[in-house]
């Protein structure tokens, strides 16, 4: 297990706080309006929640992996799984790539602007005929001299409308398949890259996510992420850290959605008593903790096995299937617990509910997950 860390938790205090100072007085009107504004990219870079386990010579503070991946779960606790969402897909997926397989030159542009807040990060790989069967993307970018042609659309693009770089998958040779596929960097600034319109979600409704179009974008090659057609090899070394990501929204909100019901069934009468001394209370509340810490030991197992370098793609497949199923089976049960008043929007649990289906969408779904798994024991069928 994770040993304590005092530092740690002073690190948690402060962005506890900053979230109580900057995010709660507006995240309601921010959900109603299907967006978070631009500035909050600004705020979190300038009061150092970004990427903050980048080396120091990127702008980063270089802390161990778990200080990152507690500012998701701390604001999937506090209910704002859309602002987790966001700062997961910037820190936790996109900064890696560049990170880790990025040039000195790659590293030193976008890295710092990351960090600070000036670029918001995200990664492009779903397609409208390819979610999570990667190899079949249509996506091209084409060598033509010192630049690649870019054509294509991707979807489902989480921190699409604020992106200023995308770590976007594409098919630098169409005729293959796996080994066709690249990683680009794409500026979104760059001519004839179109932004669509904001989608309309039925949870993490503040969480913009777009649709992107590219019309003969060209990209420089110096803007190849890595090799020619090791973009596959890169998305499989790289997807443990977003599913462990995933994990980490997911346990938050597990553990936000408790604290909820634990605070309502105290409070609540019902037959001339809390409705927290019903059995059937104590055992849902009984069962959700049971739950919270099976599915901490197994998020902790993998974000240690992270950090050493050994999490495999079927661990962390199995973390992303059992924490999201978890979180939903939590929030259905908790939910209940409030009544008529969890339909309610203006009862967080409901939001906890909406939030928590996409969990199991994104980020490769569960049933690929436990194919994954099921690869790992057996082979593919």
């Amino acid at each position: 297990m994770l040993a304590y860390d005092a530092d740690l938790e002073l690190f948690r205090d402060n962005f506890k706080r900053f979230m109580s100072e900057h995010i709660a007085p507006h995240y309601e009107q921010w959900e109603r309006e299907g967006l978070m504004p631009r500035s909050v990219w600004n705020l979190l870079g300038e009061n150092g929640f970004l990427c903050v386990d980048v080396p120091e010579e990127y702008g980063g503070y270089g802390v161990p992996t778990h200080y990152s991946l507690m500012l998701v779960e701390e604001s999937a606790r506090a209910g704002y799984c859309a602002l987790s969402t966001a700062i997961s897909c910037h820190s936790e997926i996109a900064a890696p790539y560049i990170q880790h397989i990025g040039t000195e030159e790659q590293k030193q542009y976008w890295l710092p602007k990351m960090v600070s807040g000036e670029a918001v990060g995200a990664i492009g790989m779903t397609e409208p005929g390819a979610g999570s069967d990667l190899q079949a993307m249509r996506t091209s970018a084409i060598l033509q001299d010192d630049h690649y042609l870019l054509n294509g659309s991707k979807t489902f693009i989480s921190n699409g409308q604020h992106a200023d770089v995308v770590v976007l998958a594409v098919k630098t040779d169409p005729q293959a398949r796996a080994k066709g596929v690249s990683l680009l960097l794409v500026d979104t600034h760059l001519d004839g890259f179109k932004k669509g319109t904001n989608l309309d979600k039925i949870g993490l409704h503040s969480q913009d996510t777009s649709e992107l179009f590219f019309d003969n974008v060209k990209v420089p090659k110096d803007q190849l992420l890595g090799n020619a057609g090791s973009g596959f090899a890169y998305l499989m070394q790289e997807l443990p850290r977003e599913r462990t990501a995933i994990a980490s929204t997911a346990l938050g909100a597990i553990r936000g959605a408790i604290d909820l019901a634990t605070t309502y069934v105290k409070e609540r009468q019902a037959f001339g008593q809390a409705i927290a001394q019903f059995q059937n209370t104590r055992f849902v509340l009984a069962q959700a903790k049971i739950d919270e810490l099976a599915t901490a030991a197994f998020y902790n197992q993998n974000v240690e096995l992270y950090m050493q370098g050994k999490l495999d793609v079927e661990t962390a497949a199995a973390l992303k299937s059992f924490s999201t199923d978890m979180q939903m089976k939590v929030a259905d049960n908790l939910l209940q617990l409030f009544g008529g008043y969890g339909y309610m929007t203006e009862y967080p649990i409901s939001r906890f509910f909406v939030d928590a289906r996409i969990q199991r969408i994104y980020g490769g779904t569960n049933e690929i997950m436990k194919e994954i798994v099921a690869r790992g024991l057996i082979g593919k069928a």
